[in-house]
């Protein structure tokens, strides 16, 4: 049996889930539902019998992220392509088309945003299957949620036929619609929700492309044919990319092309777009009393239709007499919205980065290849952070123009490299890096090493870095 190729895209930003998603650490990568990160229940989602390995599209900053978050849940990735810049989805897919068409221009590819909540993989997997001769005979199956509301937030697809009768042709892709209009759409029985889900072979998204956005053909051919290996990833040819439409692929392809098939999908589906589908998705198996959901760290007296969370174990929410409100905490930002507002979080993010405020893109903690770091303290000529290494792994070769560091053990046991000289620095144990120094900092142990690290200089930012060797490739 040919299996079905999984094309993950995990490139996005998330802008209307800020504060907990950031440019520097998006919503796929973070657990918003449940344990796992949407980035990891997707991949697990998308693996069994009628999957093969997924592939992955990424920027550079996420590669890393990726790779550890597959390794969490146990799943190989076939490639992980990483994207020069960001161009939306249609170049992104056919990469992917072109890619695989290498070894296989038959090969089926099931394109999915790594995003979404789909809580019954098997429904969603006998969904697959439904589409699956539709694709073999050379159509591209897009995949439609039967609307339980009348939905503002979401783009809609048009039948010819009533969805419960099997796969059936698209009339046309409907923009978001107001409010009046999605209700409308609702009561005729017609329309169902895009979600941005396809499937379809190599060839046939190729074809697709070469007749309806055929500009984008060359560029991606190029990128591809200049990619070059670094570690396990494939870097695409920037020069041809960047030059590259921003479009998306409804946009390039699916509204022009006249071999679209929909798959109706019944069963429960979020795309987790505002803080209001969050505040939906927990009232799913427990519908909440008066509509209050409040994590561990936050208390509701007297609210309704509220949404209280805390992404930070030292902040306390208390909402009193709160109505159809949203507040949502983390270490250095706190949003508070009404719910009816949800889309407009995104208007946050823009208001912040014209400030210059370091919160609309970025986080205290910031993760890097070999762990992560966060800053505790932070003044004039000095900072203080807290350190986290992986078993097995090490900072690069490096040395600063304009700061010393003083490094203390906190847990486990660093091996520590200062010039010439080579030390096994334990748990309460200190050592100190000179300005200018060339220095190292690796954990050789089988738990995660912590250090708390004190920098003293006329100038703190993470760009006085000069790198000699790196494990991961970073420049």
């Amino acid at each position: 049996m040919t299996r079905v190729i999984p094309v993950l895209l995990s490139g996005g930003s998330g802008t209307r889930l800020w504060p907990v998603s950031r440019k520097s650490f998006p919503k796929q990568f973070a657990p918003l539902v449940g344990e796992q990160s949407l980035f990891q229940a997707s991949a697990c989602r998308l693996s069994g019998p009628r999957y093969a390995e997924p592939l992955v599209l990424t920027n550079a900053d996420f590669r890393f992220i990726v790779t550890e978050q597959l390794a969490e849940v146990g799943i190989t990735p076939a490639a992980i392509l990483i994207e020069p810049a960001g161009r939306n989805t249609a170049p992104a897919i056919l990469a992917a088309a072109l890619h695989l068409a290498e070894s296989d221009p038959e090969a089926l590819l099931l394109v999915a945003p790594s995003d979404h909540v789909v809580p019954d993989a098997e429904a969603f997997g006998r969904a697959v299957d439904r589409g699956l001769p539709l694709a073999r005979e050379g159509r591209i199956v897009t995949f439609g949620i039967e609307p339980d509301r009348p939905e503002t937030g979401y783009g809609y697809l048009e039948l010819d036929d009533d969805p419960r009768d099997g796969p059936a042709p698209l009339r046309r892709f409907v923009e978001k619609p107001d409010a009046d209009t999605a209700r409308a759409m609702l009561a005729e029985g017609r329309f169902l929700w895009n979600a941005g889900i396809f499937l379809f072979t190599a060839r046939t998204m190729i074809e697709a492309f070469r007749a309806h956005a055929p500009e984008f053909l060359e560029p991606v051919q190029a990128a591809l044919a200049q990619a070059r290996q670094d570690l396990g990833f494939l870097r695409l040819a920037p020069e041809p990319w960047n030059g590259l439409p921003d479009l998306s692929i409804d946009y390039a392809v699916m509204e022009k092309a006249g071999n679209l098939s929909v798959v109706r999908f019944a069963e429960h589906w979020s795309d987790l777009g505002g803080w209001d589908a969050v505040w939906r998705e927990a009232q799913v198996d427990a519908p909440a009393w008066r509509g209050v959901i409040a994590d561990d760290r936050s208390t509701a007296i007297d609210c309704d239709n509220v949404l209280l969370r805390s992404d930070d174990e030292d902040m306390q929410i208390v909402g009193i007499g709160l109505k159809d409100m949203m507040v949502v905490a983390t270490g250095d930002a706190v949003l508070v919205a009404g719910m009816d507002r949800a889309q407009d979080v995104r208007q946050a993010v823009t208001a912040l980065k014209a400030k210059g405020a370091r919160q609309a893109e970025s986080f205290l903690r910031d993760h890097r290849p070999w762990g992560w770091f966060e800053t505790l303290v932070m003044g004039e000529r000095f900072q203080v952070k807290r350190i986290v290494v992986h078993p097995g792994a090490s900072l690069s070769l490096q040395s600063h123009v304009h700061r010393s560091e003083h490094w203390i053990v906190v847990s486990g046991t660093a091996k520590v490299t200062v010039d010439d000289k080579v030390s096994l620095v334990t748990e309460n144990q200190s050592i100190y890096v000179p300005l200018g120094a060339v220095h190292r900092m690796e954990n050789p142990g089988k738990v995660p090493m912590v250090l708390i690290e004190v920098q003293t200089g006329v100038y703190l930012g993470e760009d006085d870095i000069i790198r000699y060797e790196d494990a991961y490739a970073r420049t």
